[in-house]
């Protein structure tokens, strides 16, 4: 191929250039992610050149040619003219608790905005926004790109997995990057999501950028670090794009699992959702608004979300999305209607058991990764892509920070089947909750740090 002429280094040559500390050329890139695609290349050769990458880093350049040729590794989608500058999408680091997508989506198209999201299951402690809606009997996150279309021509959104001919180089390189430790690199993870985000062709992109103790980004810096190396590509790749950090220690909401998190996103398209994850939705959905030019202003934009939820507009987008992606009429109905009886359709974990507090105190902080790690183990999480997860195990908060509680007070609510909670685990999930003083407040007030480029 013309590539491979003009390249003239083998793939061993390439590999010790970029481990000696030197630049890739785009003719470089190109060459190795073509034989990753082709598969002309031998699994240990592309786990070398993942750990020199890990290792050296990449320059501005580099990444950028990475994550084109990752995008161009196959197909590239289009859509009609008339959905010029509408169409849209959002990007979570991962957190605990995270059902931001599954009220942001439909409230997007209740906007009048186009929403193809193409979403990632759940690894490690991080929920799965496909996961999530795998819980509801019928729904199919695997539609072909004409069915895609229609759906986002009927409806205004779809949630959907990564096709086999959606940016293969991402698929390929995501398994090997979990075998060989090398997913924490920050040009790696860069052209894993923004090649993907570039072959859905979205006018505007909002990157929810997650720091803090339930976050793989631990400290504001390092999320900056990640959130100006995501901006810089997808800017560079024609998409308007911008980052928000926002805080992640404690849950968000108060359902973490994917049944629960099903019923808690449908409470809060119905107005009744908790303030933090309406803030977060108010917020990332405003960015959306004003980068597309239907708002002026982010107070204006998270007004018109908030309302598309409160008044039910939003509801009715995820009713019909429901429908359009295979659950029944009938289920899809029954889900939304205002009294549902969710466990007639979501399965019920068999079990279910109350932790209480030991003491009287204040709500201070709730330690999210403790209780993902545990519901993790009960079942609802992998830890290998393609592991079968148990939707009906979770938990639920029932209290709120800054609350005052009397000892004995039920706090958090753990759904289970088998395995049973061990008492390790019983006794980590009572460390993660924290109790202060009566005149204690707890520090958190907004979730939202900053955003680049600021507004």
């Amino acid at each position: 191929t013309p590539i491979m002429q003009a390249t003239m280094l083998s793939i061993p040559d390439l590999i010790k250039k970029k481990r000696d500390g030197n630049a890739l050329s785009d003719d470089d890139i190109q060459f190795f992610l073509q034989a990753v695609v082709e598969n002309n290349i031998q699994e240990a050769q592309t786990g070398a050149m993942l750990m020199a990458i890990f290792m050296k880093g990449m320059v501005a350049t580099e990444t950028m040619a990475l994550t084109k040729a990752m995008k161009l590794s196959g197909e590239v989608l289009s859509w009609p003219e008339e959905w010029a500058g509408l169409v849209v999408d959002k990007h979570s680091t991962g957190g605990v608790g995270d059902k931001v997508s599954l009220v942001l989506a439909p409230a997007l198209a209740a906007c009048g905005l186009k929403v193809p999201m193409i979403s990632g299951r759940g690894l490690s402690h991080t929920g799965g926004t496909l996961d999530k809606l795998e819980s509801i009997p019928g729904f199919n996150v695997s539609q072909p790109f004409p069915k895609l279309r229609s759906i986002l021509a009927e409806v205004g959104c779809v949630i959907v997995g990564q096709t086999v001919s959606l940016v293969p180089a991402d698929r390929i390189l995501y398994a090997l990057r979990d075998a060989t430790s090398t997913v924490e690199s920050l040009p790696l993870i860069t052209g894993s999501i923004i090649s993907k985000k570039a072959a859905e062709s979205l006018n505007s992109l909002v990157l929810d950028v997650k720091f803090g103790r339930s976050a793989i980004c631990k400290d504001l810096a390092s999320a900056k670090a990640l959130g100006e190396s995501l901006v810089t590509a997808g800017n560079n790749l024609g998409m308007n794009t911008r980052a928000v950090f926002t805080h992640m220690s404690n849950p968000i909401g108060r359902c973490i699992g994917n049944s629960v998190e099903v019923i808690e996103s449908l409470e809060t398209l119905k107005g009744k959702g908790p303030s933090d994850l309406m803030e977060l939705v108010s917020t990332l959905g405003g960015v959306l608004l004003v980068m597309t030019g239907k708002v002026s202003s982010l107070s204006e934009g998270g007004r018109l979300i908030t309302e598309s939820v409160t008044g039910g507009a939003a509801l009715a987008k995820f009713q019909a999305m429901m429908v359009a992606q295979g659950v029944s009429n009938e289920n899809a109905q029954s889900l939304c209607s205002a009294q549902a009886d969710y466990h007639r359709i979501l399965r019920r974990a068999d079990h279910q058991t109350e932790l209480r507090t030991h003491t009287q105190g204040v709500v201070m902080e709730i330690d999210g990764l403790v209780l993902a790690e545990v519901l993790h183990q009960l079942g609802a999480g992998r830890t290998n892509a393609g592991e079968p997860i148990n939707h009906s195990v979770g938990a639920e908060l029932l209290v709120s920070l800054g609350e005052s509680v009397n000892k004995g007070r039920p706090w958090l609510r753990i759904h289970f089947e088998s395995p049973a909670l061990t008492p390790d685990q019983t006794s980590r999930l009572e460390g993660a909750l924290t109790l202060g003083g009566s005149g204690d407040k707890p520090l958190r007030g907004s979730l939202i740090e900053e955003m680049i480029p600021p507004m």
